[in-house]
């Protein structure tokens, strides 16, 4: 086990740098979903991340799991394939920023899973997060409904909403998994499973590969397992207390690739909204003083 790092900033950083290639991976994800849908672009990255995390897996000599822990990776990857399938359509109608300042209310929601699932107690910092999460949606949303929208960009929030709540279930699977298995596993195991949980629904929705897509399909799949590894090294040499603002630099990333890739303008009302979520999940996490790692959020 890696030791904590002399200087917390370093690793921080270099958290930072992994938020910065996922949220990369994310713009790119955009890219092809708006070409070959949101199924396709999901199905094929995945298939693809499990090959190359596959070939990282042999290389590095990881054990195979036992049956009870590839059971925890196969559900928790239907999970996944959901979720992601949810998202990365979101993105497709909606600006990155707005669906990422969106999502940021999985933390809160996660309170209230863990208080159904793990019979833990709901606490007066989970009702002030509650309230400042909600808050922010309300004015996110009414950003939305204020100015110039369509029923696609409507369909394209509840998408996004319900991708946060499947993701904070998603959270409370995390720690079993987390637990059991390493993050090169867990990455192997979630990239194959999605993609196979996926082909299920092939004969009615599976494109061809598209080969002009196929560079980018392929930089997806890349950035991902960077960020896997960038994050992996973090969290192994900083406290994760330490960490924590650290997926919240996600939304300046998707503001910036949001503006220079796709010419995606800020409003006050995402900046709003996204301030207030981001208190109520920072309020969230002082109420949960373990919180996942953001490496296993990371293998989506």
């Amino acid at each position: 086990m890696a030791q904590l790092h002399p200087r917390p900033f370093v690793p921080f950083l270099v958290a930072c740098s992994g938020v910065g290639f996922f949220s990369l991976m994310d713009a790119a994800m955009k890219d092809i979903a708006l070409g070959i849908g949101a199924y396709n672009a999901v199905i094929w990255r995945n298939s693809l991340g499990a090959l190359l995390m596959g070939l990282l897996f042999i290389a590095t000599r990881q054990k195979w799991p036992q049956i009870n822990v590839l059971k925890i990776h196969l559900w928790r990857s239907m999970i996944v394939s959901v979720m992601a399938v949810s998202f990365f359509y979101s993105i497709t109608v909606l600006p990155l920023a707005e669906a990422i300042g969106l999502s940021f209310i999985a933390p809160v929601v996660a309170l209230y899973l863990a208080a159904v699932m793990l019979g833990e107690k709901i606490g007066r910092e989970a009702i002030l997060a509650s309230v400042a999460g909600l808050v922010g949606v309300v004015i996110i949303m009414g950003g939305r409904l204020s100015g110039h929208y369509t029923t696609e960009h409507l369909w394209g929030a509840a998408a996004v909403l319900f991708s946060a709540i499947v993701f904070a279930y998603n959270l409370i699977l995390a720690r079993q998994q987390a637990q059991l298995a390493g993050p090169i596993e867990i990455a192997f195991f979630q990239n194959l499973f999605v993609a196979a949980t996926l082909s299920l629904a092939a004969p009615w929705f599976l494109a061809p590969f598209a080969i002009d897509k196929g560079p980018m399909i392929a930089a997806a799949a890349v950035l991902a397992i960077i960020s896997l590894l960038l994050l992996s090294w973090a969290y192994a040499r900083a406290e994760a207390q330490i960490l924590i603002p650290v997926e919240y630099t996600a939304f300046v990333w998707a503001a910036l690739f949001g503006w220079l890739f796709f010419g995606e303008p800020v409003t006050l009302p995402v900046l709003a909204g996204t301030a207030l979520i981001i208190c109520g999940s920072l309020i969230a996490a002082r109420a949960k003083p373990e919180p996942v790692n953001q490496v296993e959020i990371a293998t989506i």
